[in-house]
């Protein structure tokens, strides 16, 4: 029979067990079990076996969905993606979340970033910057929402006067708009309504 490692030991793994899983959500391993074979937890079945593995991303969704803490996992503060490539902006936003102990801030650059954030960490709140030259917007936007597991977050795109198409177009894939330049309270406020 394996033993679980540690709570520690897990905080980094990116697929669990589904004992390891029952570890961190404080329930027993049959709970977690129904739940994956019911549907409410996602994962998948190692092949040729009946071993069930649930990807991170999935586990932090399941867990947020029923208000497990995510103090085992390391992440007991929601996180704010932020895409954007305006160095100015991303070094004032790390500043003002250094600190805060209700929300963490992770910074991309480049579609490509994102795309790898979005997958392994199911953030909070998205905030996009429509101008990024090798994304378009409003398609990704439409694909987030066409994900389950991405359905629920907060999409916030920014941009100046000249950005107007974009931001309207991001708006109709039901993004939110937040007007650059915008103050960080006007930031706040929106992550105020997407805290549960």
């Amino acid at each position: 029979m394996d033993e679980t490692p540690p709570i520690e030991d897990l905080r980094e793994k990116t697929i669990f067990t589904t004992g390891e899983a029952a570890v961190l959500c404080k329930v027993s391993q049959q709970t977690i079990i129904r739940c994956f074979d019911s549907g409410r937890l996602s994962g998948f079945r190692v092949p040729g076996s009946r071993f069930r593995r649930i990807p991170r991303a999935e586990l932090v969704r399941f867990m947020r969905e029923n208000e497990i803490p995510l103090d085992a996992l390391g992440l007991g503060r929601r996180t704010l993606l932020v895409v954007d490539d305006d160095a100015h902006l991303l070094d004032r936003l790390g500043e003002t979340f250094a600190d805060d102990a209700g929300w963490r801030l992770v910074p991309a650059t480049t579609a490509l970033e994102a795309g790898l954030e979005l997958a392994s960490l199911a953030p909070d709140v998205l905030l996009l910057d429509v101008g990024l030259p090798d994304l378009d917007a409003a398609d990704a936007c439409g694909r987030i929402r066409r994900r389950p597991k991405l359905a629920d977050m907060r999409i916030v795109v920014t941009g100046g006067a000249a950005d107007e198409e974009r931001l309207l177009a991001a708006r109709r894939q039901g993004a939110e708009v937040l007007r650059k330049p915008f103050e960080i309270e006007s930031l706040r406020v929106i992550l105020r309504g997407a805290s549960r």
